[in-house]
């Protein structure tokens, strides 16, 4: 198969007429206002749902609501997600029944933000925040642990309330009366 290049007049093989038109369409951005952000004070609005950075979250107890099931660190396709499982403390009421990550490390270098380990976790233990300016002076800053996932993280509302006031909706549901008076 023989492609036949199109034969180009004299004025298209000097290129004005690209040039010329290149000219004119930066002259005519010109005299438009210019629109400048001041980052770090003004940040940007963020439209839909936007992916963030990952972070752990505590139930209104305090407690550490990842189970280590280790389905977020099956998932992530960067394996950037690593859980070494552990146990909590013997005092605990769900200590028996429980368990919690020992270490727990998102390196945010290989993270790619694409929100699996929010979507597959069974115990809404993870979550991806709106932040997006993350900065370190090395690697190892970026290894985000355990402690530094629940700081960021924080304490959210549990939607899933498997052992306290067993049988019972949690707190603020719409339309139930709580059993005991409560």
């Amino acid at each position: 198969m023989k492609v036949e290049r199109p034969k180009l007049t004299f004025w298209e093989k000097t290129y004005l007429p690209q040039i010329l038109k290149g000219m004119w369409l930066t002259l005519s951005h010109l005299p438009r206002r210019t629109f400048t952000r001041q980052y770090p004070e003004e940040k940007p609005v963020l439209y839909g749902d936007y992916r963030g950075v990952p972070t752990l979250v505590k139930d209104p107890e305090q407690r550490v609501k990842c189970v280590s099931c280790q389905l977020c660190e099956f998932v992530c396709p960067p394996k950037a997600i690593r859980i070494t499982p552990g146990f909590r403390d013997d005092q605990a009421a769900d200590a028996n029944v429980e368990k919690e990550p020992q270490e727990f490390v998102i390196d945010m270098l290989r993270c790619i933000y694409c929100g699996y380990c929010e979507e597959v976790c069974p115990e809404e233990a993870i979550f991806l925040k709106t932040d997006f300016a993350l900065a370190g002076y090395s690697r190892e800053q970026m290894l985000f642990d355990k402690e530094k996932l629940l700081e960021l993280g924080g304490v959210h509302e549990d939607s899933i309330w498997k052992w306290k006031n067993k049988g019972t909706p949690p707190p603020g549901t719409p339309g139930v009366e709580r059993k005991g008076g409560q």
